[in-house]
């Protein structure tokens, strides 16, 4: 009996139905919460920081040939080169086109420009015609404009233009309309309608004087969370005063690529 006692709940164990275990790096409700501080930081929780590395065409070519292949090949990603490829479809007969695409950055277009040839316009191209079609958009400068003249172009509807101010007053102002993508429910179809009526004037962004803001001023920013602006904070009680921006790399918290976003919210006064 003692010996039947000892080993019974180990029998129990042995012979009960083992339940089904289904591994899964990422739940559902995980990853919407990601989604969500991925808007909200615009960090990648599920990736690591990544420099994006650009490249230089090695020859001549016609934007409007290039397969997807190509355009990743310069290094966008492949829904990055899926909108160029929605523009070029089109047709597009100058740089100054192809610096409208969006997801073309800055960076990229100094690589490719001098390499990019474009066919002649068709003769029955008019150019009065377009000029005044571009005269007809609204033009915002997305850095001062109210709700209302965000409204004023049509192609915008009330409440993406909320999102998009909501996240202009949380950023402090856009630096690039690449940041457009961080506005809630956007998608590259919305964008591209945006990208039409939305200017951007980075001289317009609102600045933190690192030298002086709280640990808490910092960190309502959407790009520094609260450890980082904790971190700043330590680093200026035991340093001194920053005596220029780049001295926030001191901070391990802070990456290149980082920076390189930071740089426009901040600024460095005694």
């Amino acid at each position: 009996m003692l010996v039947l006692i000892f080993i019974l709940p180990d029998l129990i164990q042995y012979f009960r139905p083992k339940p089904e275990v289904k591994l899964e790096q990422w739940t559902t409700d995980e990853k919407e919460v990601t989604r969500n501080l991925e808007r909200q930081t615009g960090f990648n929780y599920r990736n690591t920081w990544k420099k994006k590395a650009y490249s230089r065409p090695s020859s001549k070519f016609n934007p409007n040939e290039y397969t997807l292949e190509q355009w990743m090949a310069l290094g966008l990603s492949e829904k990055q080169s899926a909108i160029v490829l929605k523009f070029t479809s089109r047709k597009i007969y100058s740089n100054e086109e192809l610096k409208r695409i969006f997801v073309i950055s800055d960076e990229l277009y100094s690589l490719i420009k001098d390499s990019a040839v474009y066919p002649e316009r068709p003769k029955n191209f008019d150019k009065q015609t377009e000029f005044k079609m571009e005269q007809k958009l609204v033009h915002i400068d997305i850095n001062r404009a109210d709700l209302d003249e965000v409204l004023k172009a049509g192609e915008i509807t009330f409440f993406d233009a909320k999102q998009i101010i909501r996240l202009r007053d949380e950023l402090g102002g856009f630096y690039s309309t690449e940041q457009l993508s961080e506005v809630w429910q956007a998608t590259p179809e919305k964008i591209a309608v945006w990208q039409k009526y939305i200017h951007i004037d980075p001289e317009n962004i609102r600045k933190l004087n690192i030298n002086t803001a709280s640990t808490k001023e910092l960190s309502y920013h959407p790009y520094i969370s609260w450890n980082l602006a904790n971190s700043l904070v330590k680093l200026r009680s035991q340093n001194g005063f920053y005596k220029e921006l780049r001295d926030i790399r001191k901070s391990v918290l802070v990456t290149e690529e980082l920076f390189e976003k930071l740089k426009f919210y901040l600024k460095v006064e005694e």
